[in-house]
Formats: C-alpha cells, sequence, structure tokens
C-alpha cells in the first residue's frame, strides 16, 4: 500500500535529494577542512561532492538538462554545506560520529532519488539499481579522484557501494510492490544500519589478497612486493640455462661440484 500520492512522491524525492546535496557538500567541505584548502577549494570539493552524482545521473538518463541546472536551489544548498564546513570547526570526535550519519544516510537518500528519477524516465529496474548506486557514489568517487585519491567505491573503507546496491534493490522491490513509500523508509533505515555496521563491527567484502590462489607463489607474493633470492632460489627447476649455450650444473650440501663436472667443464650436447 503506497501511502503517498504521485505528488506526494515527487515532493518527498526532491526533499531527499536536496538533503542529500546539503550534507554531501557538508562532508566534502570536512574533507577540505583537513586538506587545508582554502575558502574557493571548499566550495570546489562541496559543489562536486554535492552535486556530481546526480549531475551524473541525470546525464545518463537523458531525460532533460540536469535537475541542479534548472532547479534553482541545488546550487545553494550545495555551496551552504561547503559554507558551514568552512566556518563551523568541530571536534574530531564530533565530525567522526557526524560524517558517519551523514555518510550513511547520504547513500540511503541517493539510492532512493536514483531509481525514483530512473522510473520517471520510464525505465526498467535494472536501470533503476544501476542509477540509484551511480547517484550514491557518483560524487564522492569524482571528489577523490579530483582530489587525487583512490574512491571510496572501490573498498578499503568498508561498505559503500555495496549499501547503495543494496539500498536500490530494496527501494525497486519495494516499488513492484506497490509501496514505494515504505521502500523510502526501508531503504534508508538498511543504508544506515549497514553502513554503521561496516564502519564500528569491521564489516566488509573481501580484497584481492585473500583469493589470491595457495600456492609458494601466491604465499610470497602476500608476504611481500618482491621475492627474496632464496625464494627464487627454490623456485628455479634444476637445468635452468643461466647464460647463453650453457646448463647451470647442480651442487651438493657441501659444495662441490656434481660427479663428473670438473672447474670449467660443460655438458657435451
Amino acid at each position: 500500500m503506497n501511502l503517498l500520492s504521485v505528488e506526494g512522491l515527487a515532493s518527498v524525492t526532491n526533499v531527499l535529494d536536496l538533503a542529500g546535496v546539503f550534507a554531501s557538500a557538508l562532508l566534502g567541505g570536512s574533507i577540505a577542512r583537513a586538506m587545508d584548502f582554502d575558502l574557493f577549494g571548499f566550495l570546489v570539493v562541496g559543489f562536486v561532492s554535492g552535486l556530481g552524482g546526480g549531475m551524473l545521473r541525470d546525464t545518463l538518463l537523458q531525460n532533460g538538462p540536469p535537475v541542479a541546472l534548472v532547479d534553482p536551489l541545488y546550487v545553494p544548498v550545495a555551496i551552504a554545506g561547503a559554507l558551514i564546513a568552512f566556518l563551523v570547526s568541530f571536534s574530531e570526535l564530533t565530525w567522526d560520529r557526524l560524517f558517519t550519519v551523514l555518510d550513511a544516510a547520504v547513500i540511503g537518500f541517493w539510492a532512493v532519488v536514483g531509481v525514483q528519477r530512473t522510473y520517471d524516465a520510464g525505465l526498467d529496474w535494472p536501470a533503476a539499481i544501476i542509477m540509484g548506486t551511480i547517484t550514491a557514489v557518483g560524487g564522492g568517487a569524482m571528489r577523490d579522484l579530483l582530489l587525487r585519491r583512490v574512491p571510496a567505491v572501490f573498498g578499503g573503507n568498508a561498505l559503500y557501494a555495496t549499501v547503495a546496491v543494496a539500498a536500490s534493490t530494496v527501494m525497486v522491490i519495494a516499488s513492484a510492490l506497490g509501496s514505494p513509500s515504505i521502500g523510502i523508509v526501508a531503504a534508508i533505515a538498511l543504508s544506515l544500519g549497514l553502513r554503521w555496521g561496516a564502519v564500528r563491527r569491521g564489516w566488509g567484502l573481501p580484497n584481492g589478497r585473500e583469493w589470491q590462489p595457495k600456492s609458494t607463489l601466491g604465499s610470497l607474493l602476500r608476504r611481500g612486493r618482491s621475492l627474496r633470492p632464496d625464494a627464487l632460489r627454490l623456485l628455479r627447476r634444476p637445468g635452468r640455462r643461466t647464460g647463453a649455450g650453457s646448463v647451470r650444473e647442480e651442487h651438493d650440501t657441501t659444495g662441490d661440484p656434481s660427479p663428473g663436472a670438473g672447474a670449467g667443464s660443460s655438458f657435451d650436447g
């Protein structure tokens, strides 16, 4: 059962979108503060962080100009978030708590908005999940690339894009069941819960190192970037050629040449 009319659902979507813009611009401003940027740097990072994901989504949907360029509220809201981060200095503990909550809320807000905008453009549920995910993580990825950081969407900071996919999927399922209003609440609640568990309890997906083959070479690669000389000796096959027209001779544990091989002698072909 849908508790909102079509107009009410559109209004809630716009409010959530603007809330996501403000919160993400605030988060971008907090990163600009940590990097000791000036006022213009705050505004640029806040603008990209707050509006990047939505503009990327609207460009891909090709359903008219991006909302941020036609709605007069979006740019001022993004600037307001960046300015608050510039003017208000919070303690590190406060920022840590605020960042965790806002980050989780933004993922849920924008997953919902991305799904609704995709349905409004006339596309089906696979595109809705993709666009919900892009809306949720696109701005943060653009910001990280601008600052020459590894985007959080690639992992390394617990669950991020996975939360966006899960929230988008919940919204899609609820919409298919005719209850998008319930889907909004469920998607945001799921985003908050998963992101909190990821940050506080260390939930995350396995990384590449955990999936390397269980072999001698794999173990060596996991222990360090380069192979040690003794490891190379262990991996070298007997009789491997060491130079043009010569074959490396095997030695016993006493260091003496193998029987029948004198100093400077070689095997006949």
